[in-house]
């Protein structure tokens, strides 16, 4: 008899967001699409988005019916559980990724248009609908290492069991997870071997974290950012690109 795993597929709103709309995504215990990402992908049961994505681009009421809709009154606690957001990166593509990990408890987590890489031409398009804002690319203290970021997701997610995969067919990719083909994550039946991460350098960065307490029970981090030093947090980065010295980091 064929396992059957809890897979769970975050969707963003890189270019590639659209191939989701071809699949047979029964595989998919749960869909979480982020923000504008409900456009591009037609079978969805979960919508998450920050405090200030704007009314008019929500769903229609018609739209939400029967599909769960995950806003900070819910993702903020969950991602606590996590060390936080400023730990944990304050963009939607990880926040998505947390809550994924507190609330369903995938045995697999897979990723499609969230490479968060902005290096279209003038007059092509970034977001699948256009033209989007580089929001992870902001100047924000928690934003300093994307790269470290998706590591330290990764490895928080071997650590209860599940992996990380990008589904992505883009050549280049913010994300550090390992690259998948979505037809063999449809036929995969036995959760697949977990990218081994060097296990003393979560642990220190873990500790880093905790002995540093830059802590927001809120979630709401750029209120108190005077007190968020940037060189301690690229340290801490540095501890968890270490856990993968097999790549190469700009």
């Amino acid at each position: 008899m064929a396992t059957v795993l809890n897979k769970v597929l975050i969707v963003g709103s890189a270019p590639d967001a659209v191939r989701t709309a071809e699949w047979d995504t029964s595989c998919f215990t749960d869909i979480i699409v982020i923000n504008n990402a409900w456009k591009a992908c037609p079978f969805w049961n979960c919508l998450i988005y920050p405090e200030d994505f704007p009314q008019g681009r929500r769903p229609s009421a018609g739209d939400l019916f029967g599909k769960r809709v995950v806003t900070a009154e819910q993702f903020v606690p969950v991602q606590n559980e996590f060390g936080g957001f400023v730990y944990a990166g304050g963009t939607m593509s990880f926040t998505a990724g947390y809550w994924a990990l507190g609330a369903l408890k995938p045995d697999v987590l897979a990723y499609i248009g969230c490479d968060m890489v902005y290096d279209a031409k003038p007059g092509q398009s970034t977001h699948f609908y256009g033209a989007g804002t580089a929001d992870p690319l902001r100047s924000d203290v928690t934003l300093q290492s994307l790269e470290a970021k998706s590591l330290r997701l990764q490895a928080l997610a071997s650590r209860q069991g599940c992996a990380v995969v990008n589904l992505s067919a883009l050549e280049s990719s913010r994300l550090c997870f390992p690259r998948l083909a979505f037809e063999d994550l449809a036929q995969m039946n036995q959760s697949p071997s977990h990218e081994t991460q060097h296990a003393s350098f979560v642990e220190a960065a873990l500790r880093f974290e905790a002995d540093v307490g830059y802590w927001v029970e809120s979630g709401r981090y750029w209120e108190e950012h005077d007190r968020f030093d940037r060189q301690t947090l690229r340290d801490i980065d540095a501890l968890w690109l270490a856990t993968a010295p097999e790549l190469a980091f700009a």
